[in-house]
This record gives C-alpha cells, sequence and structure tokens, in this order.
C-alpha cells in the first residue's frame, strides 16, 4: 500500500484522549475537527520544567534521491520508545505546500511510521502557514503604503528589503517589477517573492519563546533603508500588533498523534537549506515539560539541519540534545559513492565503501564537533545483501559510533526497539554540547568556521559587496549574531553534484540578509534559492480527489 492508503486505514483516537494521556485536560486543547488540536499556551506556559527529561535530535546524512527516511525514523522512534515503556513524545515541522506539490514531498513520515491525519498535516493543517504568510505580507503592504502617503521615513524605494512570500513552488514570482500603472499604485521597482517557508516571520515564529517574544522580534525587523542608509524597523511602521494578531492563534502548537497513537506536536516549518530548519521553539520546550522523551528532527542532513538546530535553536533557546540518531540507507551511501540511481539494488560493495565517507564526516561533525552521542540508524530494505551490512556495520563501528538496523517504515514501532534501547543508553552518557563557533567571533570568522570544520571546505570567498556587507552589519551591533548559511543540501559544497563528502572545495558567499528579528546573518551561497521551482514532472500531476478522497499524495 501507498502512505496514504496506510494513513486512510489508521485507527485514530480523537484528540481528546490523547490530551488526556498526556495528562491534559480538553479545556487546554482549541479542537480542529476530532484529531488535530491547538494547545493552549496558558496551560504551557504554566507547566514547571521537568528536569530530567530527555532529547533526541534526528538528523540524516546528505539527501540523495533514493532517500534516507529522517521523518519517517523520527516518528518510528518515538513509537518504539513507548513499546519498551517510555513516556515519549514527538516533534516535527509542518510540510510546506511547495515541495508537496512540487518533488521532496510531505513531512508526515511514511509507511507505517506516520503521523496523521496525514492529508490534513501535508495540505493547509491548522491554517499556521497562511497565518504567516499573511503577517509577512501585512508588512509588506505596509512599507509600500508608507512610501505612497509620502514616506515621512524617508525610505529609499531603491533599498526596500522586505518581500512578500506565497507557500508554492513558482518560479516566475523570482525576480519582478511591480507597483506597475501609474501613481496610485506607487513606486515601480524590481522586487520578488520568497516561499513562506524561508520567511523571516517563519524564524521568527519558530524561534520565539512567547507572544511577547513573538512581538518583540518582529518589531525588530529590518524592513528596508533610508536614503542615508540608517535602518528602517517593522517598529517605525507600528506593524508589530497586527502582524502579532495575525499570528496569535497559529502560534499555539498543534496536537496530533501518530498511527500507533503516540502525541505529536507539529509546529513550524522553516527549511533547512534556506533557514533554520527546525520545529518551534516553543512546542519542543513545551514537550520537555510534558514527556520524559521527546524526539525531533532538524531538516536535511547533519550539514545543514542539525549545525542549525546546534548553533541558532539551541543556542538562543537554551535547549541541549542528550542524543543524536543520524539515519543512512545502503542504497544512498551507495549513490554517494558514484553508483548510477537505477542500479542501487544491486550489490555493489566498492560504492558503498565509497559512500561512506559521507556517513562518516556526519558521524565526526555530531560526535567530535556538536559533542553528542550518536548511533547510526540504517533504514532497511529488501534490497541490502548481507555483505554490504557487514561492511557497514564494520565501517560505522570503526567510527566509534553504535549501529543498528531499523525496520520501522514496514512494522511501525516495533521494528526501530533496538534503536530505542541505544537511544535511551546514549541519553545516560554524560556530555556537553558544543558551538560551532563562540559568540563574540566575526561573521566573517564564524563563515570560516562552518566551513571548514563542517563542510570540509579548504576557504571562505566573496566579492567586495558582500565583504563590506558583513562588515557594515559588524560595526552595526549585529556581529554577535549566529550565522544561517543557505546552500545545497545535497553536498557538503556548494556544488550538488559532488556527492560524498567532498574537501579541500571553496565556499562562495554572493549574498547576505541580516534577520534581525529572528537574530541571524543568513549567508546565500551557491546556485541556492528562495523561491524554489516546480520540477518537469511536479507531484501535482498525480494527486486528485477522487470518491471522497485524497490520493496520488505519496
Amino acid at each position: 500500500m501507498s502512505d496514504i492508503e496506510i494513513a486512510q486505514k489508521a485507527v485514530m483516537k480523537p484528540i481528546t484522549e490523547i490530551g488526556a494521556s498526556l495528562g491534559i485536560a480538553a479545556e487546554h486543547l482549541e479542537p480542529y475537527g476530532h484529531y488535530k488540536a491547538k494547545m493552549s499556551l496558558k496551560y504551557l506556559d504554566s507547566l514547571p520544567e521537568k528536569k530530567d527529561s530527555k532529547l533526541i535530535l534526528v538528523t540524516a546524512i546528505s539527501p540523495t534521491p533514493a532517500g534516507e527516511g529522517k521523518t519517517t525514523t523520527t516518528v518510528g522512534l518515538g513509537d518504539a520508545l513507548r513499546h519498551i515503556g517510555k513516556n515519549s513524545l514527538i516533534c516535527l515541522r509542518e510540510p510546506s505546500l511547495g515541495p508537496v506539490f512540487g518533488m521532496k514531498g510531505g513531512a508526515a513520515g511514511g509507511g507505517y511510521a506516520q503521523v496523521v491525519p496525514m492529508e490534513d498535516i501535508n495540505l493547509h493543517f491548522t491554517g499556521d502557514f497562511n497565518a504567516i504568510a499573511l503577517a509577512n505580507n501585512l508588512l509588506a503592504a505596509l512599507v509600500d503604503n508608507h512610501i505612497h502617503h509620502g514616506n515621512a521615513l524617508n525610505i529609499d524605494v531603491r533599498r526596500v528589503a522586505w518581500k512578500r512570500v506565497v507557500d508554492m513552488n513558482d518560479r516566475a514570482l523570482r525576480d519582478i517589477v511591480n507597483s506597475l500603472g501609474g501613481v496610485g499604485n506607487g513606486y515601480p521597482r524590481q522586487d520578488g517573492f520568497d516561499i513562506v517557508v524561508a520567511s523571516e516571520i517563519m524564524a521568527i515564529f519558530c524561534l520565539a519563546t512567547s507572544i511577547e517574544d513573538l512581538k518583540e522580534r518582529i518589531s525588530k525587523i529590518v524592513v528596508g533603508y533610508t536614503t542615508d542608509k540608517k535602518p528602517v524597523l517593522a517598529k517605525d511602521l507600528n506593524a508589530q500588533g497586527a502582524m502579532t494578531v495575525i499570528l496569535k492563534d497559529a502560534f499555539q502548537p498543534n496536537l496530533v498523534q501518530t498511527l500507533e497513537n503516540t502525541p505529536a506536536f507539529i509546529h513550524g516549518g522553516p527549511f533547512a537549506n534556506i533557514a533554520h530548519g527546525c520545529n518551534s521553539v516553543i512546542a519542543t520546550k513545551s514537550a520537555m515539560k510534558i514527556a520524559d522523551y521527546v524526539v525531533t528532527e532538524a531538516g536535511f542532513g547533519a550539514d545543514l539541519g542539525a549545525e542549525k538546530f546546534i548553533d541558532i535553536k539551541c543556542r538562543k533557546s537554551g535547549l541541549r540534545p542528550d542524543a543524536c540518531v543520524i539515519v543512512a540507507t545502503v542504497r544512498a551511501l551507495k549513490y554517494h559513492g558514484g553508483a548510477d540511481l537505477k542500479e542501487l539494488t544491486n550489490e555493489n560493495l566498492a560504492a558503498l565503501e565509497a559512500g561512506i565517507v559521507n556517513l562518516e564526516r556526519h558521524v565526526h561533525n555530531v560526535s567530535k564537533v556538536y559533542n553528542i552521542p550518536v548511533v547510526v540508524s540504517i533504514n532497511k530494505f529488501v534490497s541490502d545483501t548481507d555483505n554490504e551490512i557487514a561492511l557497514l556495520r564494520k565501517k560505522v563501528e570503526a567510527m566509534g559510533a553504535k549501529i543498528t538496523l531499523a525496520n520501522h517504515w514496514a512494522e511501525g514501532g516495533k521494528g526501530a526497539t533496538e534503536l530505542a534501547n541505544i537511544v535511551v543508553e546514549l541519553c545516560e552518557q554524560p556530555n556537553q554540547v558544543t558551538f560551532v563557533y563562540p559568540d563574540e567571533a566575526t561573521l566573517w570568522d564564524k563563515a570560516v568556521a562552518v566551513a571548514t570544520k563542517i563542510y570540509g571546505a579548504a576557504e571562505v570567498t566573496a566579492d567586495a559587496k558582500v565583504r563590506n556587507k558583513l562588515k557594515e552589519l559588524q560595526e552595526g551591533g549585529y556581529g554577535h549574531y549566529p550565522i544561517c548559511v543557505a546552500k545545497t543540501q545535497y553536498s557538503f559544497s556548494t556544488d550538488a553534484s559532488l556527492r560524498g563528502a567532498p574537501s579541500g572545495h571553496s565556499l562562495n558567499i554572493r549574498e547576505v540578509r541580516l534577520s534581525a528579528g529572528a537574530e541571524f546573518v543568513v549567508l546565500v551561497c551557491g546556485e541556492i534559492m528562495t523561491m524554489p521551482g516546480l520540477p518537469k514532472l511536479p507531484s501535482a500531476e498525480k494527486i486528485d480527489y477522487i470518491d471522497g478522497k485524497v490520493v496520488g499524495l505519496f
């Protein structure tokens, strides 16, 4: 059966029962139908800290077309912890409609390790992304309106930095000219759209710790610059109040369940190759007040999502993971070793051995640079041979890491109980999570640290315009911010075609963006785009609604 067929056969419990299993009374839930609900912020804030709660981070090798199954592992592990008698809760990001209708797919897991209702989660869910888009675009409208009505702030129309967003892959909106048609429509200028998950509002939404913090962060957004190059903030337009009103309901974490009725918070969804790629701080912190074991994930590979999880989310929130799971497949590792995509089901020990270098670097980064106890979880496929598994075990054990085969895709939680037991063991090990760079390092030195320590690069390069921008931000009081590197997810380098673990390459920074409300500086590298396009055969062509059911959705 397909993922959606499995999900549609699920026996879900009413969401009030899921809340009750966590000790949450129905009065603290705001149901959206029978199987999903918003959590009361007032209630979550009233809960005491749970000092012994353990946080488990799930990350992966560099993504390949063969797939790795990171979200599936996150869900399977959450279920498996319940199988071995632990009180667990899962924290995931919400899917963006752009990838759902494009090529990446959804973010609800797969097989028998899914969160449900799967169609709702992948299609609109509780409307959070719509609220984020509206708040973002309200600010854009307020900027243009202010300029139109006299421009008392002296905003330079050539230096308006705030873009509109839409939650869809639409390449036609990347670079546009707007406000055509006469004086009444504003000042014509070159502009463009980003996808919602690349919006600074999304980043703020996922890093804010309270409604008050959300409003304060929004007020600090830099929307543009005056003619004498002074920053213009959202608070200068009195925008933060109305934007917070739009976001107030969305800011409440969403409660759903897995196929096995394990509770899950799904909240927020910044991309990891563009933004910081983690679910909301408020959802993660709330989960740790409720459960003994909280399983969360960071987007894409450990060079992107996990680095930002540590250097941005953990640095800002005080969260610290107790253990880390790195997800890989034999097929994906063979692809990193140069095997053709069509030949991945054939035994190929040479390609596997060559591709293991990608896993090795991720293991090194997590265990030695981030300093987190790590286990490698191999998603099992029927095409995996005994020889390939034996080679992989030997290589991973030589790295000093634990390794296990997991079959949660086919068996649900019981297929990942060995992984769960290892994770519980790792959580008891003493560890002191370390950042890749200190706060006081310059923005340039932070880029060098990430490039050389995590990506295996030899140098960082940038033209004079980029260097001047970094110097300007450094001198403007933003130098203590962490950096958020936007690059391809498919390689340690900025060249998506370089598989394995390339070394000695250059990280070229082609653009710098300040996210003053989110409190990080975005470094755009390589050909990465903040508005993706659809592939030649988008997933949308397979999706339909027939006889009262969604079909073709994975």
